[in-house]
């Protein structure tokens, strides 16, 4: 069977597949990912690692730790914190990169751990990041890292996956992150929600491999799960020239030292080489769920907002508002590399930052910093007036010095400008590329450095049809039903959040009991659903379930409720982690959604349907209301999370 890139990674990295197990989308699967980085959260991870009972890292080789995101606290309950995550891996011989090294994911792919062709996770959303280097890169949550740390391995379910045609090239002066937001603000309505995406087309190879990081970091605020560009001649030259580069720097603050030849253990010829003998590639006959096309040569430079990263504004449209900015931003994961200072230092060289208007910078590491300083464009930032800030995350998700105040107005190089997020919930944010951001600082409202005419966008997407799913018949684990029945109950809404599911109020109720989690769940939703649903009941839900905040309280409520399991058209990815690490069943059936919209319509939040339904998890198969429906095979590594009741106890009985 072909497979596309996606399916050919995840394939290499599964483990225990039974013989002649073609991975392909939508499979559950157990993984063995190259490398799993944590960040601040690291001092989170630890106490589930030791809750669980692990004592010993199953592969010391496999963690990679990076203090990035709260490093400008200078307070001794963080001092304290940051030691604690250093000592614990000193204490089990982990690779750990301390506050000012720079931001995870850029050490991530500075240091080798984002290997192309590899696949890596991170217990953060910008994971995606790693894509940019041919590398899939997906997001986990805390316990996946845990149970990673104590076993090596946790589960996947592979997305649908998506081909986005890059056609053309892109005009003088328009940059990467001009075609992120793009991307996101032209095909703005879910297309790529919970899918992979694969670049390809004529354009990639005129794109930098700061461009790419760039796309593919901003694909998670497009709605996808990792963004993949092709392993191709530039990402070999980027790889020799950081081999080089590590040469003249040497060894030092390496922590795995060497690979016993006096050479990085990962950024080495020889590894390069390997690579080169064996890159990866889709099948030409590939399936994807979906084929977007846009031609670079139509982009221009655009910002995203206010508060909105899918709502895009052409700069020569915006900059005839004469919007004032009261602070500028080139920090975080997405901008803030080598190409990006040089561009930005090119708009202001000679210029003065206008009155009224703080500029920020960091660099995404500290070998960027270092680069921008022997290339002068530091020092050409610098004398504009701009404020330096250490390598990391920063006012990008609301810490340190330069945030956001009441009424005030940012421009920023960052990926997410979310409301409250860079500060205040009265200021508002907009995105845009570093040369933007300069421009916007120099000229006091957001601006270019440069007039482009309008034009638009010319873009096109082909929504193919899923592809049959096989008929073979899927082994059942022991323990684990081969059927179940039950009362479909319909609640239609889409995009139900997970404070609609379980009110944000009880959530940090540290000893609030099963029973009363069963008592309050879905009442922001519908205060009746506790008095309509019955033990044994199964649950309908629109598309994207379970979107928002991470709480895990939002399915195990319902498991507690006594609902069996949870159909929906889509589950927000992070939802389906918490339920599956919880040993809740959650499946997609957006035919049985779509049918059940029809018949039931919206007047009603939750609707006692009186339809009984049979899943039949050998055949893959939902019979409902006399009509039978296919489901996407309930795997081995999903059935086994199921029986023991949870991630935990699965890690508890594999460690």
């Amino acid at each position: 069977m072909a497979q596309n890139l996606i399916e050919k990674i995840a394939q290499t990295f599964a483990v225990g597949l039974d013989n002649g197990h073609v991975v392909k989308t939508l499979d559950y699967i157990s993984i063995k990912p190259a490398h799993v980085m944590t960040h601040d959260n690291t001092g989170a991870v630890i106490p589930k690692f030791n809750s669980i009972g692990a004592s010993k890292i199953a592969n010391p080789r496999q963690p990679v730790y990076t203090l990035d995101h709260d490093i400008q606290n200078k307070d001794s309950k963080n001092i304290e914190k940051y030691a604690k995550i250093q000592a614990f891996g000193k204490q089990h011989g982990i690779d750990f990169y301390p506050a000012g090294r720079g931001i995870g994911h850029q050490i991530m792919c500075e240091e080798g751990y984002a290997w192309p062709g590899s696949m890596a996770v991170a217990s953060d959303s910008h994971s995606n990041m790693y894509g940019g280097l041919g590398c899939l890169g997906t997001p986990i949550v805390r316990t996946d890292a845990a149970a990673i740390w104590a076993t090596a391995r946790t589960w996947w379910q592979v997305p649908p996956v998506a081909k986005v045609e890059l056609a053309g090239k892109l005009k003088p002066g328009v940059t990467g992150k001009d075609v992120i937001i793009a991307l996101c603000g032209f095909f703005n309505k879910d297309e790529v929600l919970n899918h992979a995406i694969e670049f390809d087309g004529d354009g990639v190879a005129a794109l930098s491999i700061d461009q790419r990081l760039t796309i593919a970091n901003m694909t998670t605020e497009w709605g996808a799960l990792a963004g993949v560009f092709p392993v191709d001649d530039v990402t070999i030259a980027w790889l020799k020239s950081r081999v080089d580069y590590i040469a003249k720097r040497g060894l030092a603050g390496v922590p795995s030292d060497s690979d016993g030849n006096g050479r990085h253990p990962r950024m080495n010829h020889d590894r390069i080489a390997s690579l080169e003998k064996s890159i990866p590639h889709a099948d030409p006959d590939a399936f994807y769920a979906k084929e977007l096309v846009i031609d670079l040569g139509s982009i221009q430079p655009h910002v995203s907002g206010p508060n909105d990263v899918k709502t895009m504004t052409a700069v020569a449209e915006i900059s005839k508002r004469k919007i004032k900015v009261h602070k500028a931003y080139l920090v975080s994961c997405v901008n803030s590399r080598t190409e990006d200072l040089t561009q930005a230092a090119a708009v202001v060289k000679g210029k003065k930052i206008a009155a009224g208007v703080e500029f920020y910078i960091a660099a995404a590491s500290n070998e960027v910093e270092a680069e921008s300083q022997k290339r002068g464009d530091w020092k050409t930032l610098l004398d504009s007036g701009a404020i330096p800030l250490p390598p990391g995350c920063g006012p990008c998700i609301g810490m340190g010095i330069g945030l956001l105040q009441d009424g005030e107005i940012g421009i920023s190089a960052t990926n997410r400008n979310f409301k409250g997020r860079m500060g205040s919930k009265n200021a508002e944010a907009y995105l845009g590329s570093p040369v933007v951001v300069a421009a916007s600082a120099i000229n006091g409202y957001i601006s270019g450095p440069t007039e482009f005419e309008p034009m638009p966008l010319s873009g096109k997407i082909k929504v193919n049809k899923k592809l049959e799913v096989s008929t073979a018949e899927v082994p059942i684990v022991d323990g684990f039903p081969a059927s179940v029945a039950g009362e479909l109950i319909f609640c239609h809404q889409d995009n139900l959040n997970t404070d609609g599911i379980y009110p944000g109020k009880y959530t940090y109720i540290d000893d609030f009991t099963p029973e009363q989690q069963a008592g309050v769940v879905m009442e922001n939703y519908d205060p009746h659903f506790g008095k309509i649903v019955e033990l044994g009941d199964i649950l309908v839900g629109g598309y994207n379930f379970g979107t928002g905040s991470s709480r895990e309280q939002a399915a195990t409520s319902l498991k507690y409720r006594g609902i069996q399991l949870v159909l929906a058209g889509s589950f927000s990815e992070t939802y389906k982690r918490n339920a599956i690490n919880n040993g809740y069943l959650v499946i997609e059936a957006p035919e049985l959604v779509n049918d059940l919209k029809a018949r039931f319509g919206k007047e009603r939040l939750t609707v006692k349907t009186a339809i009984q339904a049979k899943i039949d998890f050998r055949k893959s198969t939902l019979l409902a209301d006399g009509k039978t429906y296919s489901i996407s095979p309930v795997g081995a590594a999903a059935q086994e999370l199921v029986v023991v009741e949870g991630l935990e106890n699965w890690v508890k009985a594999n460690m």
